[in-house]
């Protein structure tokens, strides 16, 4: 191309103010131009030298981006290390009118200190990796483990969507005859979520008998935080005579109820409740009460798993869950195996390794003789 002289100025004064480091090779990698960025970060001319001459080598980089340029007549790029500065090289053909790779343009740039971040980056987000796994382990540690197992049979299902989750449940024994069991669903997921699952699991006072009462004094000690109206728990909260063979329950706003069901029965736990929030000066929690059948079972559990969608955008829902819950008669943690197993073929995962909400459940029998 008939390039005039004012021109071809006019194009290197363009090349020679870059930041930059420009550099143009012929097909032997020999140094046709350098800019004069490169020129004085190099304190060189190239003078007819070898593009790996020039940075002090003696034979050319084992990866050559240059000559897969002119063999493949594609771009590509690679870092380079050069001194103590790491560059990042884009190797672009040069063609003739003929369409003829004639030599190779390269720009490198320096990317020393975004290399040097993205290390920063890397060594907090490994910190903090650390402090979500000795806080996974905290939360977890808070979850049931020793329950009277000669009087019920129990199991739940308890899988964060996130390192930390904003579902929670406990079981407890007040004293021989009373067992505590809430189940809960706080707003967001991650750290401060999880925060607000540990204030329940420590605040909840577990010798009142009273669902009602206890919710209410839950919310009382709630508002003697200062905290964001965005933050709140839904929870439902029941109290199980053993003895008695009596369910005793309230909620604070948890919008999934949980189910007794067996033979002769299947009834949702339905009872309206604010959350544990600061939205009221004097919320009302209701309390209900009902006798439990021999056989019968106790479902709890968050709207997490009846949720879950496949490629269609269906949700699992609660005909589907409802079905394999009355349907099965094996051990509460056989049944809820199978639950979850049914929901992630549903969702086409194969796995609950990634869910899009925490998926929390639980079932309880009262073994016969109690």
């Amino acid at each position: 191309m008939d390039i005039n002289t004012k021109h071809k100025i006019r194009i290197k004064d363009i090349i020679d103010s870059m930041y930059d480091w420009v550099r143009v090779l012929d097909r032997d990698n020999n140094i046709i131009f350098m800019n004069k960025a490169m020129t004085d970060g190099l304190k060189t001319l190239p003078a007819g030298q070898k593009c790996y001459e020039i940075l002090g080598r003696t034979s050319p980089c084992e990866v050559c981006i240059t000559r897969k340029a002119v063999f493949e007549g594609k771009i590509h790029e690679k870092e380079e290390v050069i001194g103590n500065r790491t560059f990042s090289v884009m190797s672009s053909p040069i063609k003739n009118e003929d369409g003829d790779i004639i030599a190779v343009v390269e720009v490198l740039r320096d990317i020393t200190q975004l290399k040097f971040l993205q290390q920063k980056i890397l060594e907090q987000n490994r910190k903090l990796q650390d402090d979500l796994n000795i806080a996974k382990k905290l939360q977890c540690s808070l979850l049931p483990k020793e329950l009277p197992e000669d009087k019920i049979n129990f199991a739940f299902i308890y899988k964060p969507c996130e390192a930390l989750g904003g579902d929670f449940l406990d079981i407890f024994k007040i004293d021989d005859d009373h067992l505590g069991l809430y189940i809960a669903d706080v707003s967001g997921h991650g750290v401060s979520a999880s925060m607000l699952t540990v204030f329940l699991r420590t605040s909840l006072s577990k010798d009142i008998l009273s669902p009602a009462q206890a919710l209410k004094k839950l919310y009382e000690e709630f508002n003697t935080y200062n905290f964001s109206q965005d933050l709140y728990i839904t929870v439902f909260y029941a109290i199980i005579n053993l003895k008695e063979r009596r369910i005793t329950y309230s909620n604070a706003g948890l919008n999934v109820p949980p189910v007794i069901f067996g033979r002769d029965r299947f009834e949702l736990l339905r009872v309206p409740g604010i959350p544990i929030s600061n939205w009221l000066d004097n919320p009302v929690y209701i309390e209900k009460s009902m006798e439990l059948k021999p056989g019968e079972r106790l479902f709890f559990y968050t709207d997490g798993i009846t949720e879950l969608k496949n490629s269609s955008g269906e949700q699992f829902g609660e005909e589907r869950l409802l079905d394999i819950l009355l349907n099965d008669r094996s051990s509460p943690s056989g049944t809820l195996n199978r639950l979850l197993e049914s929901a992630c073929e549903f969702t086409g995962t194969g796995s609950a390794a990634k869910i899009p909400d925490d998926i929390t459940m639980a079932l309880l029998e009262i073994k016969d003789g109690v």
